[in-house]
């Protein structure tokens, strides 16, 4: 038998004989596991987002359960109706409607089997539309009475909105909730499930600012981000499993929004020369350029619409002409701090006619005051800008920001809701672009491009 010293003797001398003979074998085995090791720990979310199969979409805002974004709603959920491309209501919750009471009620019926996604029932109290002048009464479980206090044609178009209720159940969607994490009330990730076979799941991450997504795409937590800076997506060109589409976001508007109560900017001759100041080849790079507020995919569009003109030369003669009595005054333009590039330019180039202006930032969803406002507006899905542009909506709260009036405007929006035909609303609506080009409430700029980084 060895004793303690022999035995390690011997087990030493066979380690020495060992690395003697196999050493180099020794050291390259093991620089080959260490550099396989870092490369696996690198490589892990790609692999581990190739064996789950899974979307993971990163936003930015601050979104709560209560109010997801709308991408997330239209996933997990349905409205009574939808409306197509080309303006068709189809029922989707509902199974039918008719007018009652000379068009002053509408009568929907729901389809049976309706469940929440929880697998509860649905019924006609679970209706929470919620629209100024409209009362919702419920008849039975599946027969809800909206009373209008006057007739509106194009009523059901509203109602295409998802219907979502605590905490995120749909109706008839194509995914349904699964995990939700949630700070402070805020929305930090939400996974999405799949109610159809062979759908992908689909997780959301949600991130403060666009600098925070970027940079959650590069360490891999995130599969999917959109932006609309350029200069951003140029750097992902060239990052081989990573694919980049550029699309128009037809859903908003870069506008300038005039202040109608101005004695100086009411005058067509002045909106003229704003428009005309402004260089559009530079707006270019930015997003496409618009020719009025109903947008060149909507089946009202009108075709004909006249191009904007830069014109600086004549811009600055209508100017100097206009504002004698004026000249000291200095225009109040307000915006947002995230449109600076943009204000910026717009500035230089009204400044340059003549116009004596300063750029102003607001941190609010509205200014109390402005002359000119730069700001995004939300397009309407549906033709129908009463809201925004008929003189009725002139009043803290509505939508007519600028006090536009316009007895031309204001006869074809309200002939354009008037009627559930296509035909008569789509020629009201070509009437109505041509009356706001001749005398517009506000510069229509551009629909902005957005970049859409995905790994392949």
């Amino acid at each position: 038998m060895f004793g303690r010293k022999q035995f390690f003797r011997y087990y030493y001398w066979l380690i020495i004989e060992f690395f003697k003979k196999n050493g180099k074998l020794v050291i390259v085995s093991f620089f080959v596991s260490f550099i396989g090791i870092i490369g696996f720990l690198s490589l892990f979310p790609y692999i581990k987002e190739a064996l789950n199969k899974e979307e993971i979409i990163g936003l930015v805002g601050n979104y709560s359960v209560n109010n997801p974004p709308d991408e997330i709603k239209t996933k997990i959920s349905n409205g009574l109706v939808t409306v197509t491309e080309k303006g068709m209501i189809i029922p989707v919750i509902a199974n039918s409607w008719e007018e009652r009471e000379g068009g002053t009620i509408y009568r929907f019926h729901l389809k049976d089997g309706l469940l929440w996604s929880d697998g509860k029932k649905f019924s006609g109290n679970d209706i929470g539309y919620q629209f100024k002048d409209v009362t919702t009464k419920v008849v039975d479980d599946k027969t809800v009475d909206f009373v209008l206090k006057k007739k509106l044609a194009i009523f059901p178009t509203y109602l295409n909105r998802p219907l979502i209720k605590y905490p995120l159940l749909g109706v008839a969607g194509f995914y349904k909730t699964g995990k939700i994490i949630t700070d402070q009330g805020s929305l930090k990730e939400v996974s999405l499930i799949p109610n159809i076979k062979d759908q992908i799941p689909l997780t959301y991450k949600f991130y403060n600012n666009e600098s925070s997504l970027v940079n959650a795409y590069k360490k891999g937590e995130v599969t999917e981000i959109t932006i609309t800076k350029k200069s951003i997506a140029d750097t992902f060109s060239n990052w081989g499993n990573t694919t980049i589409q550029k699309k128009v976001d037809y859903t908003k508007l870069l506008t300038i929004f005039i202040n109608g109560k101005d004695a100086l900017l009411s005058r067509k001759n002045v909106k003229d020369a704003l428009s005309m100041a402004i260089d559009y080849k530079k707006l270019s790079e930015f997003g496409e350029i618009a020719r009025g507020p109903i947008p060149p995919v909507s089946w009202a569009y009108n075709p004909n619409l006249k191009r904007a003109i830069f014109d600086q030369d004549n811009a600055t003669q209508i100017i100097k002409k206009e504002n004698d009595s004026t000249q000291s005054a200095k225009l109040n333009i307000v915006t947002y701090y995230d449109y600076y590039d943009v204000a910026d330019i717009i500035s230089q180039e009204f400044g340059a006619i003549g116009l004596n202006n300063g750029l102003n930032f607001s941190s609010f969803d509205q200014p109390n005051s402005f002359d000119l406002f730069i700001a995004y507006w939300k397009v309407p899905v549906d033709p129908d800008q009463y809201y925004s542009w008929h003189s009725t909506q002139i009043g803290l709260g509505k939508g007519n920001i600028g006090n536009y009036k316009d007895v031309k405007v204001d006869k074809y929006l309200e002939q354009g809701r008037e009627s559930i035909n296509l035909d008569d609303r789509q020629q009201n609506y070509f009437e109505f672009q041509k009356a706001i080009q001749d005398d517009p409430p506000a510069i229509f700029l551009y629909y902005p491009y957005v970049y859409t980084i995905k790994r392949k």
